[in-house]
């Protein structure tokens, strides 16, 4: 996987991006619940598209934190349509590992308010068996370049990524940005999923 240039960023540029986690945060708590759930009822059309086209038979996913893009039903949907989907478990400050999504009754609660599968776990390395990763953020720009919650990880599990897998950012349209700040650790997404405008190809 390819990443960022090394940046170090100054204090004023680490409270610019904290700036920009806070009012993306807040813009999405403001939502109503009709839109949201427009918006994700499009990005179910738009994800299950996109992936009968690439016919991508595994992907990464996973499930919706508050107000977070995303639904339950969409991966309910892949499995119908018969596409094999991983959920990422929470390994301590490690890469995160995986385990298959069977359905809502093989979800158990976890930390950070997190669901989790219950099936057997297939270790970090899973994530290379993926044709595409959906990639929860708070926003993304032009580069590729990906805000996410500020834990970091994603960014230590998508380097075990395989190189041809498509690394897809999904968020809101208005979360597609023309530039972000970017740190050393960052990894670049491949693409960007919108409710309105479907799968972009990164950098654009």
């Amino acid at each position: 996987m390819t990443t960022l240039r090394l940046v170090t960023l100054s204090a004023d540029e680490l409270n610019r991006k904290e700036q920009w986690r806070r009012r993306l945060g807040s813009e999405r708590d403001a939502l109503t619940e009709r839109t949201r759930t427009e918006e994700n009822r499009a990005l179910r059309t738009t994800i299950i598209e996109w992936l009968s086209e690439t016919r991508i038979t595994t992907v990464c996913a996973y499930v919706p934190v508050g107000s977070e893009p995303g639904s339950p039903e969409l991966l309910d949907s892949l499995v119908a349509l018969g596409h094999r989907v991983l959920l990422p478990v929470m390994a301590g400050r490690n890469p995160l590992e995986w385990a298959a999504y069977e359905g809502p009754d093989s979800l158990r609660r976890a930390t950070y308010g997190l669901l989790e599968p219950s099936t057997p776990h297939l270790g970090a390395g899973a994530i290379s068996e993926a044709g595409a990763v959906l990639v929860p953020a708070l926003a993304v720009d032009r580069r590729g370049v990906r805000l996410g919650k500020g834990a970091g990880f994603y960014d230590r599990s998508l380097p075990l990524a395989d190189d041809s897998a498509e690394l897809a950012a999904v968020v809101r349209d208005s979360e597609f940005v023309e530039e972000l700040p970017a740190e050393a650790h960052d990894v670049r997404v491949t693409g960007v999923m919108t409710p309105a405008s479907g799968f972009t190809r990164l950098p654009v």
